[in-house]
């Protein structure tokens, strides 16, 4: 697992939504793109974290941030997980873990003793210009959200 890093171009990528519509990093070119990575929608630390990005929108925008969070989770199962927790940016499937790994983020894991293959929760910050301007990878879920204004307000 090769992570992508601060300065790397952050790789072109095409996903389908919430409502199954495409949407490209390239589409986004000029505003910043919060593009954070997560195991599973409607699981407790995912439902945390994408809480705390809820609940910080306005700011994000302020600063010409946009959320795209990105799972293995399959389409259909990420307009109940927005609708439950009245989630306010944009999620994307990647089923086949094309994305993650490009970015870096599919590897082993470790659970109760148990080694298998998935999304490594880290977060990329991509600047106006497609690339990896910072990366988010120390954090607790419920903190993820504060982290990432700690860090906007401290390079406005």
């Amino acid at each position: 697992m090769k992570t992508l890093q601060a300065g790397d171009k952050a790789p072109e990528f095409t996903l389908p939504d919430q409502n199954g519509d495409d949407v490209s990093l390239q589409s986004l070119e000029g505003k910043k793109v919060l593009i954070y990575f997560y195991p599973k929608a409607m699981t407790p630390g995912c439902t945390v974290q994408a809480q705390g990005l809820r609940d910080i929108q306005n700011e994000l925008e302020k600063q010409n941030v946009v959320v795209l969070g990105v799972s293995p989770d399959a389409v259909k199962r990420l307009p109940k997980f927005i609708e439950k927790e009245n989630l306010n940016f944009t999620l994307l499937s990647d089923e086949d873990h094309a994305v993650a790994d490009a970015f870096g983020v599919w590897g082993p894991k470790k659970f109760m003793g148990k080694e298998y293959d998935g999304i490594h929760r880290i977060s990329f910050l991509i600047d106006e210009d497609g690339n990896v301007e910072h990366v988010f990878n120390k954090f607790k879920t419920k903190e993820h959200h504060i982290v990432v204004l700690d860090y906007l307000s401290q390079n406005a």
